[in-house]
């Protein structure tokens, strides 16, 4: 039998597999290029790597880029979150520590990619890391808090500092300040945890960066920075900013924002009220860094480098230019020309040639946000399902007509739609609407509906299965057979946002 001491032990670690990526076995399909979205840059082997939602980009000296490993290609299909040089206990060589929003750790030691992989769903959903001298890695999750990798096992940092929403991580392993989504900013040290919220004089429980220097300790929230002396709070800095990267140095403190640009503010004398100036220009400041005896800050669309005797910042690098207009990608459809229609939550869509080679945009006040993209193969026609309508295009790609509640909708927002019997079935948060030849006609609950908040539509011959918020409706040629709810033996959930027909 265990013992007790057993036991706790085994409920104290995390298991995890470790597991070597295979190589890249070449082009196996093609890729359509979206906008890049840089989040975090880390120097590794005299190279620059910046990671991102897509994956891990390395880029020369010079600004060029060298190599990409595209998620769902080279490595999981998980959004990269973070980067990190480090030397693990385990491997006691120089590596680049890589996290991901749900597959756990990537480590590349420049030539082959491992992962670190939590068998803990709720443990793989990482936010930030922090390589310590000992070899060990700090690690903060969405919900299990501070976790520690010390190159054998996975454990709780400290009971206080577990079922934490942890947005930052600065410090050391045994002087380490966590900050949360909600919770304000906790500064573990000598096996305690102080915890500063607003009423403490944080400038508000939303922590977005940290950043150390000494003794001091700078808190980025989204209503300004935060700063501690001694583990006391001390002071307010750029009152009311959303500080989303923090750089001391030299006497300043460089507060990068999202929509401000990266403001510099003198920590010595007098404080005066600090002005961006036209370091506004830079949005969405994702870091800020220093190499080579040069300040950094990584945007959201570019790297910049601060000018000579620190005026202005200059375009180290900027990701090349995409075929999409967007990365939130809501509808695909393929029409009867070999063309590829490409819909967005909110960016209208892009209509693509067979060869994939450019992409034509079309948003405007209809064509904003696409919920479904429906090809009729008979006449080349394109059908758009949109929160502003039922938009139709001709076979030349020109839209032709736009459908709303004033034309006989059930309501002008159209979330699903399909092909049924000789002509459309729509879904809307008010019911169903079907259009033929002889016009528009509409149900909704008091007509047999499950509900009226439509998501899905599926069809397979005269039926048609309306997945809504409250359960699932099976119509035949129109009318409601028979309604499925949670109290039905095999449904799990009444929300249904998915229909598919199998077998037939």
């Amino acid at each position: 039998m265990r013992t007790a001491t057993e036991e706790v032990r085994s409920e104290a670690e995390i298991s995890f597999t470790v597991r070597s990526l295979p190589e890249p076995q070449g082009q196996i399909f093609e890729s359509i290029s979206t906008p890049v979205v840089f989040v975090q840059a880390a120097r590794f082997h005299d190279g620059l790597y910046i990671a991102g939602p897509a994956g891990l980009s390395q880029y020369d000296a010079s600004g060029k880029l060298l190599k990409h490993f595209a998620v769902g290609r080279d490595l999981p299909s998980s959004p990269l979150v973070a980067i990190a040089p480090a030397v693990l206990a385990d491997s006691q060589l120089p590596e680049l520590v890589i996290a991901t929003a749900q597959d756990g750790l990537l480590v590349f030691n420049s030539r082959a990619f491992r992962q670190i992989f939590p068998r803990d769903a709720s443990v793989r959903t990482i936010t930030s890391i922090l390589p310590a001298a000992s070899g060990h890695l700090l690690i903060g999750t969405r919900k299990r808090g501070v976790l520690l990798y010390d190159g054998k096992k996975i454990t709780v940092l400290h009971p206080t500092l577990s079922k934490l929403y942890v947005t930052a991580l600065a410090g050391t392993e045994s002087d380490l300040w966590v900050g949360t989504l909600n919770q304000g900013v906790l500064h573990w040290h000598a096996g305690e945890t102080d915890s500063f919220g607003e009423e403490q004089g944080l400038p508000d429980r939303q922590v977005q960066s940290i950043a150390v220097a000494g003794d001091k300790a700078y808190v980025g929230t989204v209503l300004g920075v935060g700063v501690f002396e001694g583990g006391r709070f001390s002071r307010t800095l750029a009152a009311g900013v959303l500080a989303t990267a923090l750089l001391p140095d030299a006497g300043q403190l460089f507060v990068g924002s999202e929509d401000q640009g990266v403001i510099a503010i003198p920590l010595e004398g007098h404080h005066r009220n600090f002005a961006p100036a036209d370091a506004s220009q830079l949005a969405e400041v994702h870091q800020l860094f220093g190499m080579d005896d040069a300040i950094f800050a990584l945007t959201r669309s570019g790297l910049y480098r601060m000018g000579a005797h620190g005026f202005g910042w200059q375009p180290v690098l900027h990701p090349g230019a995409a075929t999409l207009s967007d990365r939130n990608v809501s509808a695909l459809a393929t029409d009867s020309r070999g063309g590829l229609w490409v819909g967005y939550f909110d960016r209208g869509l892009d209509r693509l040639e067979s060869d994939h080679g450019s992409a034509a945009h079309i948003e405007n006040e209809h064509v904003f946000c696409v919920n479904r993209i429906l090809s009729n193969p008979k006449d080349g026609t394109i059908d758009v399902a949109t929160a502003n309508g039922l938009v139709r295009f001709d076979s030349a790609g020109s839209q032709e007509q736009v459908l709303t509640r004033a034309d006989g909708l059930i309501a002008d927002h159209v979330t699903d739609i399909v092909s049924y019997q000789d002509g459309l079935a729509l879904a809307t948060p008010a019911g169903l609407t079907f259009l033929d030849a002889t016009g528009a006609r509409s149900m909704y609950a008091f007509e047999g509906l499950v509900n009226n908040h439509v998501y899905a539509l599926g069809v397979s011959g005269d039926e048609l299965m309306a997945g809504t918020l409250g359960g699932l409706s099976q119509l035949e040629k129109g009318s409601v057979q028979v309604n499925y709810t949670t109290a039905t033996p095999g449904l799990k959930h009444n929300w249904i946002t998915a229909v598919v027909p199998v077998g037939r």
